[in-house]
């Protein structure tokens, strides 16, 4: 498909930054003020049950919301899918916005307009604006590889919520940010505010610049880090692992492979991208070994494993293994003893993933809240589990109240203030809390004890 010149192409800005960073106060501020331009947002959420569209206030721009992933991993098909279809009512508007979650790598969401031949064609990737709570950002720079990746992809940095810390920390949080991304322009800004002209049609993304931040930008992921062309003669082989830094078990897997060459490996792809598709219902190991053509998992419980690999006839076979050999030691042994080494290898930019620990709990429930009991129980909750609530939002229902109530929270830090009146529209409650260590049960039964 041929790429129509820059001018024919729709801009699309990706909008980004670690949870709480103020990306919904922005989203609000472009769709609200007069600035005279026809924008279409597409929202991601990180959660259980979708706020964020009740959170944007009085826009009439129509917004697309995905919800139950994150749309840099298991939800880039709905992009794919909802860029398609508006693509061809591309005469209803002029930009695209695309609201990441908190948790988001903007790299995938970024190549998708590369990867993809239709997005490509119709679209050109204007920008990645990245918001960065100053307050906040600290906390999680050397914890959360999203929150570094973000900032090193960004083209725009809005240092966002600079009113809530003193001059010098400002100072050396732009130093760090410098650092992490000299080619970015950066922004400092209170309540996300800053000119539209700031954010949108900036021509700002670089492909080149994303080589230099991700030499393997332009890889597609895979489920598999490694994989390696074996011509195996007939008798014993075995596959010999020990243990590796973190996880204790090896997903493999073998397939017939054409020749020992990279040629021969990639021809294998489809099929080892097939099996591995099958990984959530990989039973447990029976001992057997490693058959042909399915999904394997291997545990890793001695200082040396070794486990047979099923190839008596002998033959070509490609090898696709979940981890990189390194880190498991990783050699096929046969004949004698001896390794044997494969005749091609080659490395795969595995997907990305997320930190396990982060969750979300989310709560929806019809009913009118008390005021006071709901404020104690906020109160205590973010006195005793603040650091841990990296983010919450959500829209109650206060009793006696006509008009709905919208907050946010980030750690420690509450805002919330009277929305639209109900109306006719039942009234209930929708909250989501994002965080570590988050207790079910216990928010679930905190929150309901301050119904009425």
């Amino acid at each position: 498909m041929t790429t129509s010149p820059a001018a024919d192409r729709v801009p699309v800005t990706v909008l980004t930054g670690f949870l709480g960073s103020g990306k919904t106060t922005l989203l609000n501020r472009i769709l609200t003020e007069q600035h005279g331009k026809r924008i279409a947002v597409i929202e991601n959420e990180f959660g259980e049950v979708g706020v964020d569209q009740e959170l944007v206030i009085g826009a009439e721009e129509e917004i697309f919301e995905m919800n139950n992933g994150c749309i840099c991993c298991t939800v880039r098909g709905d992009l794919i899918r909802i860029l398609s279809n508006l693509l061809k009512r591309k005469d209803r508007f002029d930009y695209i916005l695309i609201e990441t979650t908190g948790l988001a790598d903007p790299g995938p969401v970024a190549q998708t307009f590369y990867m993809d031949a239709e997005l490509a064609a119709r679209t050109r990737l204007d920008a990645i604006v990245t918001l960065v709570d100053a307050k906040h950002i600290s906390q999680h720079l050397d914890e959360s590889p999203e929150a570094q990746e973000q900032i090193a992809f960004a083209d725009v940095v809005l240092l966002n919520k600079v009113d809530l810390v003193g001059d010098p920390e400002l100072v050396a949080l732009e130093t760090r940010i410098r650092a992490m991304n000299a080619n970015a322009r950066v922004h400092r800004t209170q309540d996300a505010a800053l000119p539209l002209d700031h954010i949108l049609n900036v021509g700002g993304f670089s492909l080149d610049r994303a080589l230099d931040v991700d030499p393997r930008f332009m890889e597609p992921e895979y489920p598999f880090e490694w994989a390696g062309a074996y011509a195996l003669g007939a008798g014993d082989y075995e596959l010999v692992l020990q243990p590796g830094p973190d996880d204790p078990t090896m997903d493999v897997a073998l397939v017939a492979c054409e020749a020992p060459t990279v040629e021969g490996l990639e021809r294998s792809l489809k099929r080892a991208e097939a099996i591995f598709a099958e990984r959530n219902r990989v039973p447990p190991y029976d001992g057997r070994g490693i058959a042909h053509d399915r999904l394997t998992r291997l545990p890793i419980e001695a200082a040396e494993m070794r486990y047979p690999l099923s190839a008596p006839a002998g033959g070509v076979f490609a090898l696709f293994t979940e981890h990189h050999p390194s880190e498991f030691a990783l050699n096929v042994r046969g004949n004698g003893g001896g390794p044997v080494a494969p005749g091609a290898a080659r490395e795969f930019k595995p997907p990305h993933e997320h930190d396990d620990a982060v969750t979300s709990v989310g709560i929806t429930t019809p009913g009118d809240l008390d005021v006071k009991r709901f404020n104690a129980w906020l109160g205590d909750l973010l006195r005793t589990q603040g650091p841990d609530i990296f983010r919450m939002k959500g829209v109650l229902s206060i009793k006696d109240h006509p008009e709905r109530f919208v907050f946010q929270g980030v750690h420690m830090l509450f805002d919330g203030r009277p929305d639209r009146p109900w109306r006719r529209e039942p009234r209930k409650n929708t909250l989501i809390f994002i965080g570590r260590n988050l207790d079910r049960a216990a928010l679930n039964d905190g929150f309901r004890a301050c119904l009425a």
